[in-house]
């Protein structure tokens, strides 16, 4: 095996001292040496090609330049791997390394992946979930920075979550927009159905959001149906009912693109168009809203985006609070004009 090339074999070859080659190569903005030189150790640095001994580093710094990142089913769902794709994109920016370990949920898993990182000396360790939810995190050491990524916990308060207050109102303006003021049907939830039940703290502020805009505009929900497992199935069975029972609907806001994705489906078997007839909104842009047709107008999660500021949370000094990423809005062509308009 070749021997490691070392910064003394790079100050050697730029012909300048290792404390002046090493301040370099970390960038410090202050080294006062001259463009020739830094040109020089770069050169050598990447004719040699030198490599920095992070652990070595991590000795003198009390940093390795290394993130942890434990999820439950992030990084191996589509769902949100959006979230592992920002952090990873963050981090290279940052010039750190991410350290991925996933737990399915399991708490005997997530034990082991945290001990695992803590004894690889992350700088610190970001917690994500596939869905928003309270997350439980074991005990850390004081001096091991934590970041709730799409989660909430008690003893970590630094977290990031969508907006989803903002972009529940977001989905009845795009409808009020275009002219709906009643007929309009909630496919996913119903405050009188749910009355006992807490899904998260993300769906109850989505709701909230919903019937914000709602009251602002004098509006209510001509219909609303409760349903827990938020898939196409469901969202077809739930939405033929509505659609057959209550003829004067002209709109539906789904709680998510796999419920839409049902509307559709039962729009299209009663004969109806989207959105000729029906004025269908949702929320996530899960891919399946591209590929509807025609496409599915949604309030999309901004996976990517929050999992960047994740990161730049983890790298700063502690902000012991929430930040709220914008849910962007993705039109498409799920909504028109009421069809007796």
């Amino acid at each position: 095996m070749a021997k490691r090339v070392t910064l003394a074999d790079v100050a050697r070859k730029a012909g300048l001292s290792m404390s002046a080659a090493s301040m370099i190569l970390n960038g410090r903005p202050d080294t006062r040496l001259s463009q020739e030189a830094h040109e020089r150790v770069n050169a050598a640095a990447a004719e040699l090609g030198y490599r920095p001994n992070v652990a070595a580093r991590g000795l003198r710094t009390d940093k390795t330049l290394t993130i942890g990142f434990v999820s439950d089913l992030v990084a191996t769902t589509r769902f949100a791997s959006g979230l592992i794709k920002g952090a990873l994109e963050a981090a290279e920016d940052a010039r750190h390394f991410v350290l991925v370990a996933e737990t399915e949920g399991d708490p005997r898993r997530e034990e082991e992946a945290i001990a695992a990182l803590l004894d690889r000396q992350v700088d610190g360790i970001i917690f994500a979930t596939m869905r928003a939810r309270e997350l439980f995190v074991p005990d850390l050491p004081d001096s091991t920075r934590a970041v709730m990524l799409n989660a909430i916990n008690a003893r970590h308060r630094t977290s990031v979550l969508p907006d989803e207050y903002t972009g529940g109102r977001a989905a009845v303006e795009l409808l009020v927009d275009a002219g709906h003021r009643d007929g309009i049907a909630l496919l996913g939830q119903s405050d009188e159905a749910e009355r006992e039940l807490f899904r998260s703290e993300t769906v109850a502020r989505r709701v909230a959001g919903i019937r914000s805009a709602l009251d602002e505009h004098g509006l209510s929900f001509a219909r609303e149906e409760s349903i827990w497992l938020w898939e196409p199935q469901e969202g077809y069975e739930a939405a033929l009912r509505i659609l057959r029972e209550d003829p004067g609907i002209r709109a539906m806001v789904c709680m998510n693109d796999r419920l839409a994705f049902g509307a559709y489906q039962a729009a299209a078997e009663l004969g109806m168009s989207v959105p000729g007839d029906l004025s269908i909104v949702s929320f996530d842009n899960d891919e399946i809203a591209a590929y509807l047709r025609p496409g599915l107008t949604t309030v999309a999660l901004p996976h990517e985006a929050m999992g960047r500021r994740a990161v730049e949370l983890l790298l700063r000094e502690p902000d012991h609070g929430q930040s709220l990423v914008a849910m962007p809005v993705v039109e498409r062509e799920s909504i028109a004009p009421p069809a007796h308009s």
